[in-house]
Order: structure tokens, then C-alpha cells, then sequence
């Protein structure tokens, strides 16, 4: 989970500090990111196959929006408005697949859904708009992802094969923003570091540790990234979290774990 919060603190760090643009850190991110799964996936004497090309347009969706939205956001805010997007899509689609909610958990959408109107509500502290949405938008393509990745066999091996598919629809991105292209040695040890480290390491390492945990435990871990990104924000970078982010924070953080803890507890015990 520090691996996953050190993306958004790479990121809005690179983007606010450095001469990084947005489009060359996506593609050094993604092609670092491929590099270091490939060797992953090589030292354990397997190949980086598996992943298609729809997931790697979500993938490589996912990291562009990522990037461009911190471009505007803090890192605890766009690290809140990426999870609750990803669950929020990730709810809804075994919503409309026919998964039934009980009455608490319909309470915790409702509670979930309103943190997220209420951080978006026009006022003094609400995040910038272009950047919010694209945020939710890398959300909901990750998403996406994580759900056409369910049951794809070796979830490390088929990361890399992903990442490396992703490549070219990155290479394509800084292609159509060559004119606004800049870059710096920081900014581009940021991307590394972001790509190499809090993805592909960070990614691997997860999934090896997955097996191992219940599904309710694994869930109730993933909550803990928006409150890492934002603690980060604030002792790394300078963030100050403002009442309506803590306020928004406990809603759609609660609201999501009565609605995915109990579906956890549920599939943990019919195994």
C-alpha cells in the first residue's frame, strides 16, 4: 500500500516541482513500469505473456489521466478520487451483472456516493475541476482493468504483458504532445522511480502477498492508500488536508468498506 500511495506522491511531486510534463512521465512510467515486470517475470523462469490489448488500453488510460490530473491536484485528494472511482465502477458493474446488495451495504453506497458529490461541490476547497475529472476517469479505467484481469491466470505476468502492450499507446501520447515536451534529470528519476519502483516492484510484491490474505483483509488494506497518500502529501510535499477532504475522506472510505467488506467475508467463507 506504500508502493500504490508513492504513485500519487511521485507524481504530483514530478509534475509540481520539476520540468516533467505529463505525457513524458506516462510514457517513462509505462516503460519503466514494463521493464521491471519483464525482469520479474524472467528471474522466476516465465514469460511476460497473458494481458490483451483492451486491458492495456485501460491500463495506458489509467496512467495518462493519472498523470495529467495531478497536474492540478494534491496527492491525498487525487488518491481519494482515483479509489473511490475504481470501487465505485467496480460495485457498479457486479451491480448490474445482478449482484444484490444487502440494506447496510445500499447504505454505504449512498454514503460513499454523497463523500464524493459533497468533495465535488462547488466551494473555496473543491479540487479543480479538469483535474477531477480526469482522475475519475483514470479510475474507472482502472476499474475496468482490475475487472477484465480477474482470473487471467499469473496476475504478475499478465501486469507485464500488459505494460508492455501499453507502451505504444504511451509512445503515441508524448508523439501528439511533442511541442509541450520537457523533461529534467529529478523529473525523470521521479518517472523511473514511479514506473520501476511504486508500479512494477510495487504491483509484484502485491500480488505475491495476496495469496496469503483474506479477501476481507485484503479489501480493508486497499482503504489505507488515500490516507497514506494524504499523509505523505502533508509531511512530503507541503499538503494541508482542509476539513471538507477529512470529511469526505470518512464517508466514501466508510461508505466503501460496508459495501465490499461483507461481499469479502461472504466469498472467504464460501470457499
Amino acid at each position: 500500500m506504500l508502493a500504490f500511495a508513492g504513485n500519487s506522491l511521485l507524481c504530483r511531486l514530478a509534475l509540481r516541482d520539476t520540468a516533467i510534463d505529463a505525457a513524458s512521465f506516462t510514457t517513462l512510467r509505462l516503460v519503466s513500469g514494463a521493464l521491471a515486470l519483464w525482469l520479474i517475470v524472467r528471474l522466476r523462469g516465465r514469460a511476460a505473456a497473458g494481458g490483451d490489448w483492451r486491458s492495456a488500453f485501460a491500463l495506458f488510460v489509467y496512467a495518462a489521466g493519472f498523470s495529467f490530473a495531478y497536474l492540478a491536484l494534491e496527492a491525498g485528494t487525487g488518491a481519494l478520487l482515483l479509489f473511490g472511482a475504481v470501487q465505485t465502477t467496480m460495485i457498479g458493474h457486479g451491480l448490474v451483472r445482478g449482484e444484490g446488495l444487502r440494506g447496510p451495504q445500499w447504505l454505504g453506497l449512498a454514503l460513499a456516493m454523497g463523500g464524493l458529490v459533497g468533495l465535488l461541490l462547488p466551494g473555496v476547497s473543491t479540487p479543480p475541476p479538469a483535474g477531477a475529472a480526469l482522475m475519475l476517469c483514470a479510475g474507472a479505467a482502472w476499474g475496468v482493468y482490475s475487472l477484465r484481469g480477474r482470473g487471467a491466470g499469473d496476475p504478475t505476468a499478465v501486469t507485464a504483458g500488459n505494460f508492455l502492450r501499453a507502451v505504444p499507446f504511451a509512445l503515441a501520447l508524448s508523439a501528439l504532445c511533442v511541442a509541450r515536451a520537457s523533461m529534467d534529470a529529478v523529473g525523470v528519476a521521479y518517472a523511473l522511480a514511479s514506473g520501476m519502483l511504486t508500479s512494477g516492484i510495487g504491483y509484484a510484491i502485491w500480488y505475491a502477498a495476496l495469496p496469503s490474505l483474506r479477501a476481507a483483509s485484503a479489501a480493508t488494506i486497499q482503504l489505507s492508500v488515500p490516507a497514506l497518500a494524504a499523509f505523505g502529501g502533508a509531511l512530503l510535499l507541503g499538503e494541508t488536508p482542509g476539513l471538507r477532504l477529512l470529511l469526505a475522506s470518512g464517508a466514501i472510505l466508510g461508505g466503501i468498506a460496508m459495501v465490499i467488506l461483507p461481499g469479502a467475508r461472504t466469498a472467504q467463507r464460501s470457499r
